[in-house]
C-alpha cells in the first residue's frame, strides 16, 4: 500500500516554488496598480499549485508506464519504482487537474472573463501532453517552452489580469523572468538525466544539445532571467531592483553546473535553483508592489 509520505514525495514538493512565485509576482503587479483582490489571488494560487502537482503526477505516470524512469537519479517515482499502481497515480493527476479547473472556473465567474476558462483548459492539456499522449512534446525537446509559457508568462500575467483586468508589458517581462528561472530548474534536471533519457529515447532539449551545450544554456537562462528584471525596472520603478536580491542564490547552482558535476552531484544545484525561483518571486513581487 502506498503511504501518505510516498504520495507527498511523489508530488515533488520541491517544485512548488515554481507554482507560488508567479502568483506572488502577479499579485505584486496588482498591488502596484491599486487593484489587489485577495480572493482572486488565492484562486490563482490554487490553480498554479494544483497544476504543478498534477503535472508532477502526470509525468510520474507517463514516464513510468513507458519505462523512462526505470533507471533515474533523484526523487522517488511512484510508478517507475512500483510504489503505486499506475491507475492510482493517473487518478491523482486528474484530481489535481479538476481542482485547478474548478478554481479557474471560479475566477471566470468572479471576473466575468470567460475566455480565462479556455486558458485554464489549455494549461491542463499542456500539463498532460508534456509526457502523456501518443507524441509527448517533452520527449521532443519542447519542455522548456511549456515551462516558460505555463509556469512563467501565463500565471504571472493571469494573476495580474484577474485583479487588474489589464494585460501589460511589465507583466509580460515579469512572466518571462519567472519563467526563465523555472526553466533553469528543468534544464538542470534534464542535464542530470541525459544518460538515462538517451537510453530510453526521451529526446529532451538537454539530450539534443549534449552535456556541454546544456550547461551553457542553463547559465544563459539564469543570466537572462536577471536581465529581464533590469528591463522591467526601466518600465516600472527602482524598487523592482529588489528582484536582484536573489542573485546570491544563483551563484551555487551556476557554479555546480559550470563545474561539470554529473548525476547525483547535480542534485544540490536543483535544490538551489528551486530556492532561487522562490526568492526571486518574493523579492521581485515585493519590489513591484512597493513601486
Amino acid at each position: 500500500m502506498t503511504s501518505a509520505a510516498m504520495w507527498v514525495a511523489g508530488a515533488r514538493p520541491r517544485t512548488l516554488p515554481a507554482a507560488v512565485s508567479p502568483v506572488v509576482v502577479g499579485t505584486g503587479l496588482a498591488i502596484a496598480a491599486g487593484a489587489f483582490v485577495a480572493p482572486r489571488a488565492l484562486l490563482a494560487l490554487i490553480v498554479a499549485v494544483a497544476l504543478q502537482v498534477g503535472v508532477n503526477y502526470a509525468n510520474d505516470y507517463s514516464d513510468g508506464i513507458r519505462g523512462t524512469d526505470d533507471a533515474r537519479v533523484g526523487p522517488i517515482r511512484l510508478v517507475g519504482q512500483g510504489l503505486a499502481l499506475p491507475g492510482s497515480v493517473r487518478a491523482a493527476a486528474f484530481l489535481c487537474f479538476l481542482i485547478a479547473a474548478l478554481a479557474g472556473l471560479g475566477l471566470g465567474i468572479l471576473t466575468g472573463e470567460w475566455w480565462l476558462v479556455a486558458v485554464g483548459l489549455a494549461s491542463i492539456a499542456a500539463a498532460w501532453l508534456y509526457t502523456g499522449g501518443p507524441r509527448p512534446y517533452g520527449y521532443l525537446g519542447l519542455g522548456e517552452v511549456f515551462v516558460l509559457v505555463f509556469f512563467g508568462i501565463v500565471p504571472v500575467m493571469g494573476t495580474a489580469y484577474v485583479q487588474t483586468l489589464e494585460l501589460t508589458v511589465p507583466a509580460l517581462l515579469a512572466g518571462l523572468s519567472v519563467g526563465l528561472f523555472a526553466c533553469a530548474v528543468l534544464v538542470t534536471n534534464n542535464l542530470r538525466d541525459i544518460p538515462g533519457d538517451t537510453v530510453s529515447g526521451k529526446h529532451t532539449l538537454a539530450v539534443r544539445l549534449g552535456d556541454r551545450g546544456t550547461r551553457v544554456l542553463c547559465v544563459a537562462i539564469v543570466v537572462s532571467g536577471f536581465a529581464c528584471i533590469l528591463a522591467l525596472t526601466v518600465l516600472t520603478s527602482p524598487w523592482t531592483l529588489l528582484g536582484l536580491l536573489a542573485l546570491p542564490w544563483a551563484i551555487a547552482p551556476v557554479r555546480i553546473v559550470a563545474s561539470g558535476a554529473r548525476g547525483p552531484g547535480l542534485i544540490p544545484a536543483l535544490k538551489s535553483t528551486g530556492t532561487l525561483v522562490l526568492v526571486t518571486g518574493f523579492s521581485l513581487g515585493l519590489g513591484l508592489a512597493l513601486g
